[in-house]
């Protein structure tokens, strides 16, 4: 059997979410709703949902402001709606923790195949049997990575990580020391072109290091700038 997925739309417009959530009852998930910022974070703190499909702006608590401290407690993904398709706009909700970003208006085939894709990239080792297989385990000095558990330890801590900075932190550590430039860190795990938005991938970057830095800062110190170029992950020498 399946194990349900429970995903929550949050939008201050009624035929909004209706629409959004009869195109994904028929992929068979399980929707709640929301209409505005304060009802969103009391259900999503109080549910475990695997995504949430977040408006920007909405009257009292905006989506920045939900994200925000959402983010000081869960690392659910989240998926930002917005009419606003400024770049600004975009940068400020990576910087608070959205995995994606909508623009309206948008379609909801569109929105449907996000949906899916955040959902394989941050659920499937969810559902997978450990006891039956050898654990997927990246071990470095000061950093160990659980890809069976999404799980990120550096000096011991667990790092709590959302899944778009656990998949940049997971793609550069299989690669150690090889370098790759922002255009190809955006398509390998964004899994598709971002519009060129390629400070996406810088402000990610900063928010991977500062959570890694409080824990550790000889596992901060791992994910290298090399200047004009890209990033890297350097493997401490001691």
């Amino acid at each position: 059997m399946d194990q349900e997925v429970k995903i929550l739309i949050v939008d201050d417009e009624e035929r909004i979410r209706r629409l959004l959530k009869m195109y994904l009852e028929r992929e068979n998930y399980s929707i709640d709703e929301a209409e505005d910022g304060e009802q969103a974070l009391e259900l999503a703190l109080n549910n475990d949902y695997e995504c949430i499909l977040l408006d920007l702006m909405m009257p009292g608590k905006d989506g920045i402001e939900v994200c925000k401290e959402l983010r000081e407690k869960k690392a659910t993904p989240v998926i930002m709606l917005t009419a606003k398709g400024e770049e600004a706009n975009r940068v400020q909700g990576f910087e608070v923790g959205t995995d994606d970003y909508i623009v309206k208006p948008f379609s909801p085939r569109e929105v449907v195949l996000r949906v899916k894709a955040l959902l394989r990239r941050s659920s499937t080792t969810s559902f997978l049997n450990t006891d039956s297989k050898a654990k997927d385990l990246i071990v470095f000095p000061h950093l160990t990575i659980d890809n069976d558990a999404h799980r990120v330890t550096a000096d011991g801590k667990e790092v709590n990580l959302t899944p778009k900075e656990y998949e940049l932190l997971y793609f550069l550590a299989k690669a150690p020391d090889k370098v790759f430039d922002r255009e190809h860190l955006l398509k390998e795990v964004w899994h598709y072109e971002f519009f060129g938005d390629l400070r996406t991938v810088d402000t990610h970057v900063k928010r991977l290091r500062e959570k890694l830095n409080k824990v550790s800062e000889n596992a901060a110190k791992m994910i290298v700038t090399v200047w004009g170029v890209g990033y890297k992950f350097e493997v401490a020498s001691k």
